[in-house]
């Protein structure tokens, strides 16, 4: 039995449930949770130009008012040359998970959120990844320096996990982000597939073990 979360660290829903999926786990503590990263705009090559970017602070109006999460709209609108690629931070995660596999990726999965809707900061550039995703490691009590962290991420071992990652996501059928999933007895349960508070989670979660037992 586990919960398997599918997101984006740069997907904006996806970094509004993460206060909502955090305090879902805390309820369900005998279930482990897996992260399958989904590389929503993986591989983009185009630069966000002006509209592109009023376009997402769009969405990033709605979910801050959804779920109350800070979002830095001045550092975002000041980056120069953006490039809305989210395989190199699906990638630090997966990083994290190589270094610590049994660390808690949840919270290195939103350091790398809040890093770039919180704080502004270019969550494409692999250093700026490696000392995000080094401390909060740390703060979890795995020790990884930057440098370590940085030469993780930038091995083809990493970038083939990753994309390995990408492939599962189709295999779950999600057609958006996020999505969670219960496995239980081998078969998996759709939780949430978009923005899903707690209450809604635990009530869809007891609904599937309830039919279950029956």
């Amino acid at each position: 039995m586990k919960l398997i979360y599918v997101g984006d660290p740069m997907c904006s829903w996806c970094y509004g449930f993460g206060k909502e999926l955090s305090a879902f786990v805390k309820r369900v503590p005998d279930l482990s949770l897996e992260i399958v990263v989904g590389g929503v705009r993986a591989g983009a090559t185009d630069v966000l130009d002006d509209a592109g970017k009023r376009f997402r602070l769009q969405h990033w109006t709605r979910v801050a008012q959804a779920s109350g999460l800070p979002f830095d709209r001045d550092a975002f609108g000041a980056l120069k040359n953006f490039v809305y690629d989210t395989e190199p931070v699906c990638r630090a995660v997966v990083a994290a998970r190589m270094l610590a596999p049994n660390a808690d990726l949840l919270s290195v999965f939103r350091a790398l959120q809040h890093a770039f809707y919180a704080e502004g900061r270019n969550t494409t550039d692999g250093e700026v990844l490696a000392e995000i995703g080094s401390a909060a490691l740390g703060q979890i009590g795995f020790a990884a320096g930057a440098k370590q962290f940085h030469d993780v991420w930038a091995s083809q071992q990493a970038i083939a996990a990753t994309q390995a990652d990408f492939k599962m996501v189709g295999m779950l059928s999600v057609s958006g982000f996020p999505a969670l999933f219960y496995e239980l007895d081998g078969q998996l349960h759709r939780i949430a597939e978009g923005y899903t508070t707690v209450d809604m989670l635990e009530e869809k979660f007891n609904a599937i073990e309830r039919a279950v037992v029956r």
